[in-house]
């Protein structure tokens, strides 16, 4: 018997679990089934139910929930052992505080660079920072956000990138990628909420290269549904088809412009399951 938690992926018994924790009839739902189907805003409850009871769970969100957040991700990022842009994390104020007192010393870190809270997506809580009275600032804030439970923060060097940044997306097998490019050059920030423009063609080569990178990474760490953002140094670069890709971060949620549009992502999400499926030795008949 095959479960489906998704709304767009009709299986042999289909269940939903928006907006609560499992139960017990979901324990036995998960425990009856061969394999389960979950939804991309899946709960960590539900997965790790899921993962616990049943041998065979799409997407992959182990490394989500292990690796929760930006910090989580610098970290993933590390212990594979893929490129990514020199990035330092702080937990909280109080680590930054003891690391380096009240003030970043000169020599540690060049400005501008980039401060990012832990949590948030589409550039929200990203910041360019141009010099340590704005980073001063910016621990005030963090300050403030601990008072309501929300803590962390990290440093990352600026990657002169001319405005390009790369998206693959991964689903199942299937990878599809594109250059979010912000013409607007006085703007810092790379992405759709920002204004960014979709470009599928603009160097190829790039797009290849970073496509094996996140083959490979996916490989590594299991990630079968998500975003994966790469930069380049590409401002400045006299042979740009010679540059290597930087991993930035993973987006579990991401929007469908890119793709085309729902239609487009959901058709493609169904066949990858499928396929998924079938390696598993499964039927596909009933899954529609």
């Amino acid at each position: 018997m095959i479960l489906s938690y998704h709304p767009c992926i009709v299986a042999d018994h289909n269940l939903l679990c928006a907006g609560r924790d499992p139960d017990n009839k979901d324990l036995r739902a998960i425990r009856s089934a061969r394999a389960v189907v979950l939804p991309q805003g899946c709960r960590q409850s539900l997965f790790e139910m899921a993962e616990a009871n049943c041998a065979h769970v799409f997407p992959d969100y182990r490394r989500r929930f292990a690796y929760p957040d930006k910090i989580g991700q610098a970290r993933l990022f590390a212990e594979t052992g893929i490129a990514f842009p020199k990035t330092e994390t702080f937990e909280n104020v109080a680590a930054f505080h003891v690391r380096y007192g009240t003030s970043v010393p000169a020599g540690s870190w060049q400005f501008p660079l980039v401060f990012k809270f832990n949590w948030g997506g589409e550039g929200h809580g990203v910041h360019l920072v141009p010099d340590p009275l704005y980073l001063s600032d910016l621990i005030g804030k963090a300050t403030q956000y601990e008072q309501s439970g929300q803590s962390g923060f990290l440093f990352q060097a600026v990657v002169p990138t001319a405005g390009y940044a790369l998206r693959v997306v991964v689903i199942g097998e299937h990878l599809i990628s594109y250059w979010r490019v912000q013409l607007e050059g006085s703007r810092f920030k790379v992405n759709a909420a920002a204004g960014a423009e979709i470009d599928k063609k603009a160097y190829p080569v790039l797009q290849e290269r970073a496509q094996v990178v996140a083959r490979q990474f996916c490989a590594k760490t299991g990630i079968n549904l998500a975003g994966i953002d790469f930069l380049f140094p590409l401002a400045g670069a006299n042979r740009p088809d010679a540059l290597a890709p930087m991993i930035l971060e993973i987006n579990y949620f991401f929007g469908r412009r890119g793709i085309g549009d729902s239609g487009i992502y959901y058709d493609l999400l169904r066949s990858e399951v499928k396929k998924w499926l079938l390696a598993k030795g499964f039927s596909t008949d009933n899954i529609e």
